[in-house]
């Protein structure tokens, strides 16, 4: 392995690739579990039932009959939900695999000048694409993305992020219910995280029957859903109880402006994808903005500004525009730290050309050579401008 390539390096960043779908395949089996033992459990007291019915002779033979229909209908529909549930855990399994596949390969590389690597590094790229405009909203960009690049349909997590993505937009308009849903698809998550999601959620709905009037269904919803985990959120329960004292329009001061406040559905939103996220083991923010910071980071240095350069990065290809000093990333790399760099990476002998650029010498004459200058000429590599050789000042870096 040669000393620029160390597969590790990429591996440290790709946890949250591995950690989903066997997430998920653990939610699968606790859900498989569940649907188990519940109708074992009932199937049990059937056959008890049945059997003790017919030895007291209290049951005729058609209703032992009818007693066992309804065993096997609920055995029939054990087996298709075990079925389905079966086609899930092997998308997951094929998911794992293609993943364990795409980082295994990596080892197998030699060096960063590699095609294999540039073939890697290609679908890495097109896979943080595709879970960057997910978490945007973004989908059908998403699903073209796919549809162009079929190799990575099993390295993204399309449907996770898409119902992250719905809930949320959810809850910013105002609206409950679908994360209220999640909530219960998850309690067991929840309850051994100690979240407080579901609790935030309900107070919020709670707060909107206040806001809109709604006294007695404030009351009921108060009494049903919060009263109950009092005990939990105690000193947030007694709090509340007074709300209805307190109309979100009265001119009043009311100890209660935070929760009236609108903002509460963003904080809400927040709450759901840092909850869900964590969950899943997916990353925040997402992988494709570490990846740019740690490389920003890497080029990041004192004299970096954005107005250096009022040309942006995207409309000039192939210009020498630092990406730090570029408007488009200028803003993701401010609180990042300067690199700490502890080779000087300029070229031997350097020299300055009248216009402010350094270069090694060695290598001006070199480009000069192949770019079958005259003698005595040279060229600035980048904006092509040609100047006498005599011009050339040398130059003590420190």
């Amino acid at each position: 392995m040669s000393k620029d390539f160390n597969p590790e390096n990429h591996v440290l960043l790709e946890q949250s690739l591995l950690k989903l779908p066997q997430q998920q395949m653990r939610q699968t089996f606790k859900t498989s579990q569940k649907y188990i033992e519940r109708d074992l459990a009932f199937l049990n007291n059937a056959a008890s039932e049945a059997l003790e019915s017919c030895n007291s002779g209290k049951a005729s033979p058609d209703d032992s009959l009818s007693q066992l229909d309804v065993m096997i209908s609920r055995l029939q529909g054990l087996k298709r939900k075990m079925v389905n549930l079966q086609a899930e855990e092997d998308v997951y399994m094929r998911k794992s695999k293609a993943r364990i596949s795409h980082l295994q390969a990596l080892y197998s590389i030699s060096s960063i000048e590699d095609k294999d690597y540039e073939r890697w590094n290609q679908i890495r790229v097109n896979r943080l694409l595709v879970d960057d405009v997910l978490r945007n909203g973004y989908v059908d960009t998403a699903k073209a993305l796919v549809d162009a690049n079929p190799e990575i349909e099993d390295l993204v997590d399309m449907d996770i992020l898409v119902q992250c993505k719905a809930i949320e937009t959810s809850l910013r308009a105002g609206r409950t219910d679908e994360c209220l849903a999640w909530c219960q698809e998850n309690k067991s998550y929840l309850k051994k995280a100690r979240s407080s999601l579901e609790y935030e959620v309900r107070l919020q709905q709670y707060v909107e029957f206040v806001r809109t009037g709604k006294t007695v269904d404030a009351i009921s919803y108060y009494r049903k859903y919060l009263v109950p985990i009092a005990d939990v959120h105690f000193d947030s329960v007694i709090r509340i109880a007074g709300m209805l004292a307190f109309s979100p329009g009265s001119d009043q001061e009311s100890p209660y402006q935070d929760l009236f406040s609108a903002e509460r559905w963003n904080h809400l939103a927040e709450t759901f994808v840092s909850t869900h996220h964590l969950m899943h083991g997916i990353t925040m923010p997402s992988l494709l903005q570490i990846t740019l910071s740690a490389g920003l980071s890497a080029l990041k240095t004192p004299s970096c500004k954005a107005e250096n350069h009022p040309i942006t990065f995207v409309s000039n290809y192939n210009s020498s525009l630092c990406p730090i000093c570029s408007p488009e990333l200028s803003e993701l790399s401010k609180s990042l730290p300067y690199a700490h760099h502890v080779r000087s990476m300029v070229d031997p002998e350097p020299v300055m050309l009248p216009n402010g650029r350094i270069y090694g010498h060695q290598t001006l004459m070199d480009f000069a050579a192949n770019a079958g200058l005259p003698a005595g000429r040279v060229r600035d590599p980048t904006t092509g401008d040609e100047w006498d050789e005599k011009v050339l000042r040398r130059v003590y870096p420190s």
